[in-house]
């Protein structure tokens, strides 16, 4: 990987130069990134990209072609380059790891380092966090709609290409089966799928040309695209061709609850009993719902995942909220400015559980949290100590982790209509 350095703000680095000459950059601070709010209506979020963070951040180095660009560009003065050329991050970082659902103000990382090596980390942080959790966020109300059907992610070409393959594995993360996107399987290890489009139809001079060839190279458990022309001709066809052990029929236009419904008719007639239907165009939470009753064994969704189905972006912002002052003790700092309020001091946060194990809060206090308590669970885990990366975990645990997450919640957080978060957010 190269260096993620320059994946910034302008102003980190004039920050950062002007606390230099201050003497205060290396006061130790301590920042927080969390949301204010949910993104309007949403019941929970879902959070994805500590993984990545914990790949980028041992890469945010100020190379030698780093230092020469600042320099030719003259962003910074010499000192400041020269303390850049030495940086690296010594600090430590607590989160919540990836996979768990939050809610508003819940801390999703806590920063502890000198303010000059904290303060460069905010937009690479930011970034990472607001893209990957608004995936998953939507991701996550995706796969619960859908139930036991399968959801397989296919928005690479929806989407910027780099943000193809984070949106393939937050997807991946928030239950989502499998995604097209192959480079998501190379770093990542994202199951993927995928067989034929319309091109390859319309390529050759007959539908059963076309289903010909594809069910000779790929097997007769491969998946057809059956609305290119006519649905039900091309069903009848397509059985002609592989047999009835065809795998599967894709449906990707039309009435899709009305044409589900009758090839699975039509194939049930023709002895493909066992042939799935998969449907895709433009899919939702709310379409998916819709098609709870239809004879459909699993979706493709593009457009509406990676673009966070409606929500881009989870407005996470990352904050200063202790530091010490000239004599080295730690002093609460916070915002106090209008509609942007934050909490000064350090968080603890905890997820209380009723007799049941079901989730009643998210409980956010300053300084140490209560003891004893055997129905808080805790939520921040280290992902980085003395500048050290510990948090790292293999992507099926946090997938895992949010499946366990997602079942603590009470039944409200299911619903898709907009509507309060499914639990409050106390202060302590």
């Amino acid at each position: 990987m190269t260096s993620t350095a320059l994946l910034t703000d302008h102003y980190e680095l004039t920050m950062l130069q002007a606390a230099l000459a201050a003497g205060t950059a290396h006061r130790r601070s301590v920042f927080e990134l969390f949301p204010r709010r949910l993104p309007e209506g949403r019941r929970y979020g879902v959070v994805a990209g500590v993984g990545r963070l914990l790949e980028e951040l041992p890469e945010f180095r100020f190379g030698p072609a780093e230092i020469d660009f600042l320099r030719r560009e003259r962003i910074v003065d010499e000192p400041t380059l020269a303390w850049l050329a030495d940086y690296r991050f010594t600090g430590d970082i607590w989160g919540y790891p990836e996979g768990e659902v939050y809610f508003p103000y819940s801390p999703l990382v806590v920063v502890e380092a000198s303010f000059a090596e904290a303060v460069l980390l905010e937009t690479l942080l930011l970034s990472v966090y607001n893209h990957d959790c608004a995936i998953a966020s939507a991701a996550s109300r995706m796969t619960w709609a859908a139930g036991d059907r399968p959801c397989i992610e296919m928005g690479s070409r929806r989407t910027h290409e780099e943000a193809a393959v984070a949106s393939a594995r937050a997807a991946y993360v928030a239950g989502f089966a499998s995604s097209s996107n192959l480079e998501a399987r190379r770093r990542y290890g994202v199951p993927t799928a995928g067989t034929s489009a319309h091109s390859f139809t319309l390529l050759h001079d007959t539908e059963r040309d076309a289903f010909r060839a594809q069910v000779s190279s790929l097997g007769e458990g491969t998946t057809l695209l059956v609305d290119t022309y006519d649905v039900a001709e091309a069903v009848r066809v397509g059985v002609e061709v592989a047999g009835t052990g065809l795998g599967a029929v894709r449906i990707d236009s039309g009435d899709l609850g009305v044409l589900a419904a009758q090839v699975r008719a039509q194939l049930d007639d023709l002895g493909a009993d066992r042939t799935r239907i998969l449907v895709t165009s433009d899919l939702d939470e709310f379409a998916l719902a819709s098609l709870a009753s239809a004879p459909v064994d699993g979706y493709g969704v593009g457009t509406e995942v990676v673009t966070g189905s409606g929500h881009p972006t989870c407005g996470f912002v990352y904050k200063l909220v202790a530091r010490a002052d000239d004599a080295g003790a730690m002093v609460d700092v916070a915002k106090k400015s209008k509609d942007k309020i934050s909490v000064g001091g350090r968080k603890y946060a905890l997820r209380r559980l009723d007799a049941d194990g079901v989730a009643e809060a998210e409980v956010i206090g300053i300084g140490s949290p209560p003891t004893g308590d055997a129905n808080d669970r805790p939520l921040l885990v280290p992902l980085v100590t003395a500048g050290e990366v510990v948090g790292a975990e293999p992507l099926p645990a946090a997938r895992d982790r949010h499946l366990r997450s997602r079942e603590e919640l009470p039944l409200r957080a299911r619903q898709l209509q907009k509507g309060e978060p499914a639990i409050p957010t106390r202060h302590q």
